[in-house]
């Protein structure tokens, strides 16, 4: 009997580690709708761009890499949304989970217009202060929606 119900989807992966370990892709296209996993800072390699520098206790003690790091976060976002034929211009929302507020905040207006190419991106955004991530020197990870024309 097969099942009328599924859902067509593509991914995407960057083919880092994590996505075996854990088992997920780095977005899902279904439709004319993207969903990207949480975008972190991280090179080709999986290795973290601009690590935080951290206490005796393992937490970061140093938060002047978040510009660095969102930096390449969204390009690494670019990424995904290009795999799908989609830019900036598509994404509807987006989430930054980060480990300091103030740090993100500090730096987000000129990291975001530089990403978006306009000083007021017209998507909806989130920006929520979290206890951890998932890597150790990790300060900040993005996640977005995205929509295709019709």
């Amino acid at each position: 009997m097969s099942n009328n119900n599924t859902l067509s989807k593509k991914a995407f992966y960057h083919g880092v580690p994590w996505e075996d370990a854990y088992g997920y892709p780095q977005g899902i296209k279904v439709g004319n709708s993207i969903f990207v996993s949480g975008q972190l800072s991280h090179d080709v390699a999986g290795q973290i761009v601009g690590p935080a520098e951290l206490d005796q206790d393992g937490k970061p003690a140093d938060f002047s890499m978040m510009k660095l790091q969102m930096e390449t976060t969204y390009a690494n976002a670019k990424k995904v949304l290009e795999s799908f034929g989609a830019t900036f211009d598509n994404v509807v929302e987006e989430t930054l989970f980060v480990l300091d507020v103030d740090a993100a905040f500090a730096v987000a207006k000129g990291v975001r217009s530089e990403a978006y190419g306009t000083d007021k991106p017209m998507c909806a955004s989130n920006i929520i202060g979290v206890s951890r991530l998932a890597f150790p020197t990790q300060l900040i990870e993005i996640a977005f929606r995205a929509q295709l024309e019709a």
